[in-house]
């Protein structure tokens, strides 16, 4: 896309926009609205932080968006969901991490980590409902809210898990790109509309962030300040 600043006294036959300064297209191009509202969310200061009940009505509304409009990619239902209480959305801000991405008082996407039950399966994590609205889309809302996962997740497991349709490739670009690790393919793992989706496994092993800070065996023995700096910072 070619795109020239707006010049006093020039005559050209697009019309000009004004974001931060006047432009306009050459070549009679449209500066489309989902363009212009890429830029305004791409450059906006987005907020990411933990979802309270007081957030409870923004959530149940981008929740339900989510699951109407990517139904394939969740393992619940819009309808199933849609019939539950407004309680039920608040109760779940209140027992589960559950991170948004806000811009002023916009909800643009979300994601949760749940913690897996029992003795021998509380030390995974599960990254849950990830989901961005379409027009916030990459502009890195999606790999923040990931990385608030991740950073709320060090401190209470060590391995985060997750599943993502095989289809999906910007998702699985996105949680490579953090660290994710696929270790398998769950065939006709989900259902919709009478098609099967594929479900990648993926797991991101929070110990090897630690691994990588602690001496060698052959150099245990070591103290000095600079044998302890990881090798990546080399």
């Amino acid at each position: 896309m070619s795109i020239q600043p707006f010049r006093a006294g020039a005559s050209p036959d697009c019309v000009g926009h004004k974001i931060a300064t006047r432009w306009c297209y050459i070549q009679n191009s449209q500066l489309t609205i989902d363009y212009l509202e890429r830029q305004l969310v791409n450059g906006a200061r987005i907020e990411i932080r933990r979802l309270t009940s007081a957030d409870a009505v923004a959530y149940r509304e981008i929740r339900l968006a989510g699951l109407r409009d990517s139904p394939e990619a969740f393992g619940s239902t819009f309808a199933r969901e849609n019939a539950q209480p407004f309680t039920w959305f608040r109760d779940r801000l209140c027992n589960s991490a559950v991170f948004g991405a806000l811009h002023s008082t916009a909800l643009l996407g979300v994601a949760g980590l749940a913690i897996r039950e029992g003795e021998k399966e509380r030390h995974k994590g599960l990254l849950w409902g990830m989901y961005v609205r379409p027009d916030a889309r990459k502009g890195g809302v999606g790999k923040r809210l990931v990385e608030a996962v991740i950073d709320h997740a060090r401190a209470r497991v060590e391995v985060i898990q997750l599943s993502v349709i095989s289809e999906n490739e910007p998702a699985r670009r996105l949680y490579a790109s953090l660290g994710f690790v696929e270790y398998g393919v769950e065939k006709k793992s989900l259902k919709q509309d009478g098609r099967y989706y594929d479900e990648i496994l993926m797991a991101l092993d929070l110990r090897l962030d630690l691994d990588q800070y602690a001496l060698p065996p052959s150099r245990a023995g070591a103290t000095s300040c600079q044998e302890l700096t990881p090798s990546s910072a080399e």
